[in-house]
């Protein structure tokens, strides 16, 4: 079970992570996790295109190493990236060095430069927080698309994805196989949605 809503109590335990962007304006903040994958990242890159919309993708350095030509290719259509781990490790499941060296190891295979990271399944040690650089951000969500979990229904994805959005909103999707059918599904609609109402969709900005 998850939330589709990163609760204000959450955020409170946790003050330091960035979890949404305070915005007068309509904008949102979409993101992937998990790329890049062949044919998945270039479906959301694709339909970014069609909308105009910029993004930012948290990848898996290994997945750089195996698919540099997708990747090169997100770079090129200007959008933002940051750093998922090498091995897309489990910050509890961890110790704080071998995770700190992950994190150290997909900086490498990204080859530029970015302060922007994001804890594989939102898990991460208070200490191996601690233990990263002070310019690091950590970054979480406002809105989880749940685009990943067999138990919720391409609907379900986009309708929740819509009902918790709001101005400043970090959106989290997935380009990943795992997640492909709903998030192929909700993507779309939901980019159409809100730019219908009025929004644009950013990357995030270099904290």
């Amino acid at each position: 079970m998850f939330l589709h809503y990163s609760p204000f109590w959450l955020k409170a335990i946790y003050p330091r992570y960035i979890w949404h962007i305070p915005a007068s304006e309509k904008k949102i903040y979409l993101t992937f996790d998990d790329g890049p994958i062949p044919e998945i990242t270039e479906y959301v890159l694709e339909q970014l295109r069609d909308f105009k919309a910029q993004a930012t993708f948290f990848c898996i350095g290994d997945n750089v190493r195996k698919h540099p030509a997708v990747y090169q290719k997100l770079l090129s259509e200007g959008h933002s990236v940051g750093n998922h781990t090498f091995n897309h490790l489990n910050g509890w499941q961890s110790e704080n060095d071998a995770y700190l060296n992950n994190i150290a190891l997909c900086d490498q295979q990204l080859g530029v430069e970015t302060n922007l990271f994001r804890p594989p399944y939102g898990r991460i040690k208070r200490s191996q927080a601690r233990s990263m650089s002070a310019d690091r951000k950590i970054v979480m969500w406002d809105v989880l698309s749940g685009d990943f979990s067999p138990n919720v229904s391409q609907k379900t994805c986009l309708e929740k994805s819509i009902k918790h959005t709001k101005p400043g909103s970090i959106i989290l999707f997935h380009d990943s196989l795992k997640a492909a059918k709903n998030m192929q599904y909700a993507l779309p609609r939901y980019l159409e949605h809100f730019i219908r109402e009025g929004y644009s969709f950013d990357a995030l900005p270099m904290f």
